[in-house]
């Protein structure tokens, strides 16, 4: 399954590497990968396959699994799409309480003991969707875990994760992406090496020039 996702988010460049003229991301890190899996949701047939392997992997890691809660806002129509395959009720979190009306932070109906799976799109440092996991947590929620599209399996996101006793499953993650974007010509294969470096450490740009 991590192999045909990764090659569908690169035929539609959802995940696209560039190692020789790094990204800048937000934080002025230096990226060999720029992510938007948004653009999943604009190709049906990757929609399909992601969507129907969401659904699976609830249904195998997470059975007991009562309602689904995307995070806002890239998570969101994921989460409503494999609702619907599973028969379950979805809802998501927002990154803060509303200013208005009724000043909700979590939007669809959420019971306290309810048994919730957190659906994400990416998961690089974590901390954006342990906010969504404590927010569940503090309405009386029970997080059974997390299942997101792509990870880049960052040491400070699986430790991260780990802090906050949460598992995640990802469709895909970042070694796999890099091993298939080298064997389907993406990327040179001499490039692997690089990305992983990035990897492991992000904030040392050794790995371009290396």
């Amino acid at each position: 399954m991590k192999e045909q996702i990764a090659r569908d988010l690169l035929s539609i460049r959802a995940v696209f590497f560039r190692p020789q003229e790094p990204f800048t991301w937000a934080s002025g890190i230096k990226s060999p990968v720029y992510c938007d899996n948004r653009l999943i949701l604009t190709a049906p047939e990757v929609r399909n396959r992601v969507e129907t392997a969401i659904a699976e992997t609830i249904r195998r890691e997470y059975p007991q699994a009562e309602v689904l809660m995307g995070t806002s806002t890239a998570g969101i129509a994921h989460a409503a799409i494999a609702g619907h395959l599973l028969g379950l009720p979805m809802g998501y979190v927002r990154g803060s309480t509303k200013d208005h009306g009724r000043n909700n932070r979590i939007e669809g109906r959420l019971e306290p003991g309810q048994k919730v799976v957190v659906v994400e799109d990416l998961i690089s440092t974590g901390g954006s969707v342990i906010e969504v996991v404590e927010a569940i947590r503090e309405a009386g929620g029970e997080v059974l875990g997390i299942v997101s599209i792509f990870t880049y399996g960052m040491r400070k996101g699986l430790e991260r994760l780990a802090q906050a006793d949460v598992k995640n499953v990802s469709l895909c993650d970042f070694d796999t992406m890099a091993q298939v974007a080298a064997q389907e010509n993406y990327i040179d294969p001499s490039d692997v090496r690089r990305l992983l470096a990035f990897r492991d450490d992000p904030s040392d740009e050794s790995w371009i020039t290396a």
